[in-house]
């Protein structure tokens, strides 16, 4: 009867497992409940608001090349959560999307689909046998995007740059740049020449042309009344003056929640006239009225970012004021900046958050804590960039030098009602705003190597100034949704303790290790002497007192050799414990207190029954 009566428990706890994990994914599946610390696994708000927009069916192809990545194991991991994150996307567009996950094995036709949509095919192994892990989209009208590799080190971004696929699918179309300047970024046209004297005619600069080919781009003169029609981003870039038609244009378009990339610069080292060597001015109120503070004269200085150039006076040496931002000083957090590695520029200004401000304010740039200031009418007044240590002291103080602004911000005639016309609106609910305390790091030669290759100019980057600009160019003219979907935590977390047992055990034990090396060094030279030494004729000549130093020194070569092996062990050591310590608990401590609540719960269960 008991026997019995086991069997039939057993069959019935078969059947509502099945059960139960029938219904959960019938009808269960799309609701989710992500208890990670950056909720990795869920979609944010504007991803969602994004699928919302799908009107026709999307199709994307998830390429990952399943055996050839047997052995890596955190490409294969990273790969899991790729495809959960767009299972993810798949469920909430319900239907809208087609997610197709396809092995592109070697010589196969998906290996050629994978080539068709031009995905990176990484070489991994000996036998030049090849790696793809990128993600392909086709919309309706078999318009294309792709990511061609999905690089680890992006992880935080990756939810980022599925949505910009998706949003690139949607909506193709290209953004259209205004910019607003005093300064010559795309050259000026050939002027009348004396035919007896050589005169070059100034060339676009290199991040222009860069913008030209890849945007839509039109130049606003600061005169004008009106901002062209359709702008996605809007770029200002240290204009001495403005209309007060072009300024009003400029405020409205700001409120009513346009992009913005502003360049401020308390002293434009590559002016287009004298005009234009002046300070922001024309830029201060609108920075003012969207809750920053810039003070036109102010100059950063910064001794560990100084950049080396040779000297009025001949030499090399360090410019204070010529700096190069390394990624220690460029924020990871953003998608404009993640992926900076260092930026040049000149005579940056200092940016400051008001405390009044009402948006939201992030730090893209900055100083070191080794800078100072200086004025800008004491810098432009030296001729000798090593002036500039006489009164240079480091405050302690990181200045931020670009700000990225989100959120609400105000107009700059809020206050003013002579200026509001009809439609005026004062206040932006969605501001996307990017201001850089700089414009030199525009100029070619701060970021630049030009040279002439069978007659073509060839421009070869050695700082990532065009990049940046790039970034925040497709960044700020994307939707409010894509620019809403901020870095996410990693999927794979840091052992932490680990690292700290191992700072730890290396100061303890690195000394000793030092030390053994050192007699090591010291035995194997006075070894290698004795055994060099040579008679007549080139015999080895040797008493008996060498040789017996020469066994010592062999024992004791073999013992501090030994000696370095325990030290190697003992760094190791606190690591072992601790994974021995996690391991007991996982398989053996776990199961037990589990095992001892069940048979608790089995006797409190049975006296109920019982009384």
């Amino acid at each position: 009867m008991k026997k019995m009566s086991l069997s039939v428990g057993l069959t019935a706890i078969l059947v509502l497992f099945v059960a139960v994990t029938y219904l959960n994914n019938s009808f269960l599946n799309p609701y989710r409940l992500d208890l990670t610390e950056n909720k990795v696994y869920s979609l944010s708000q504007g991803s969602k608001n994004i699928l919302d927009k799908i009107d026709e069916p999307v199709h994307l192809y998830f390429f990952f090349s399943d055996k050839t990545s047997e052995g890596l194991t955190q490409i294969r991991s990273y790969a899991e959560r790729v495809k959960n994150l767009l299972e993810e996307y798949q469920l909430y567009s319900k239907g809208k999307l087609k997610l197709h996950i396809i092995d592109p094995e070697p010589f196969s036709e998906n290996e050629d689909k994978a080539a068709e949509f031009g995905l990176t095919a990484a070489p991994v192994g000996g036998l030049g046998e090849s790696l793809y892990f990128g993600l392909g989209g086709r919309n309706a009208l078999d318009a294309q995007e792709i990511i061609a590799f999905f690089d680890p080190n992006k992880e935080e971004f990756l939810e980022y740059d599925i949505s910009k696929l998706l949003q690139n699918l949607i909506e193709p179309n290209s953004i259209k740049i205004s910019i607003v300047t005093d300064l010559p970024i795309a050259g000026e046209p050939q002027m009348p020449m004396n035919p007896m004297m050589q005169q070059q005619r100034p060339q676009p600069w290199v991040f222009y042309e860069q913008l030209q080919q890849m945007y839509q781009v039109e130049m606003v003169n600061a005169d004008a009344t009106s901002l062209p029609e359709d702008t996605d981003v809007l770029m200002l870039i240290n204009p001495a003056e403005l209309s007060d038609e072009l300024a009003y244009a400029i405020d409205q378009y700001v409120v009513n929640d346009g992009s913005v990339l502003a360049f401020v610069d308390p002293h434009a080292e590559q002016p287009a006239n004298p005009m234009a060597a002046a300070s922001g001015v024309a830029l201060t109120e609108f920075l003012s009225a969207w809750g920053v503070e810039f003070n036109a004269e102010d100059v950063v200085l910064d001794a560990m970012s100084a950049l080396e150039i040779r000297m009025p006076s001949g030499g090399v040496g360090k410019h204070l004021a010529y700096l190069g931002l390394s990624s220690q000083t460029i924020d990871k957090t953003d998608a404009v900046t993640n992926q900076l590695e260092s930026i040049n520029g000149a005579s940056f200004g200092v940016l400051k958050a008001k405390q009044e401000a009402t948006a939201d304010v992030q730090t893209l740039m900055s100083s070191t804590s080794e800078a100072g200031l200086t004025t800008a009418a004491i810098y432009t007044s030296l001729q000798d960039p090593k002036a500039l240590f006489n009164n240079y002291q480091a405050s302690g103080e990181q200045y931020n030098l670009a700000l990225r602004l989100t959120g609400e911000v105000n107009s700059r005639f809020k206050y003013d009602q002579s200026k509001q016309q009809n439609g005026y609106k004062s206040r932006s609910s969605k501001a996307n705003i990017i201001v850089i305390a700089d414009t030199d790091l525009l100029a070619d030669r701060f970021w630049v190597q030009k040279s002439n290759f069978f007659g073509q100019t060839i421009a070869s980057a050695f700082a990532n100034n065009g990049d940046l600009v790039a970034n925040a160019v497709e960044n700020l003219g994307g939707s409010h949704d894509l620019i809403s979907i901020r870095a996410r935590g990693k999927f794979t977390r840091p052992f932490i303790k680990v690292k700290e047992i191992e700072v730890a055990a290396e100061a303890k034990f690195r000394s000793k290790e030092q030390q053994l090396q050192a007699r090591l060094q010291e035995t194997e030279a006075q070894l290698t002497q004795l055994q060099s030494q040579q008679g007549e004729g080139g015999a080895l000549v040797i008493t008996a007192e060498q040789e017996q130093a020469i066994n010592n020194f062999i024992k004791e070569k073999l013992s501090i050799r030994k000696a370095l092996r325990d030290v190697q062990h003992q760094l190791n050591q606190d690591i072992e414990l601790l994974g021995s310590q996690i391991k007991f608990v996982n398989i053996i401590a776990a199961p037990l207190v589990l095992t001892f609540l069940l048979w608790l719960f089995s006797l409190l269960f049975k006296r109920r029954k019982l009384a």
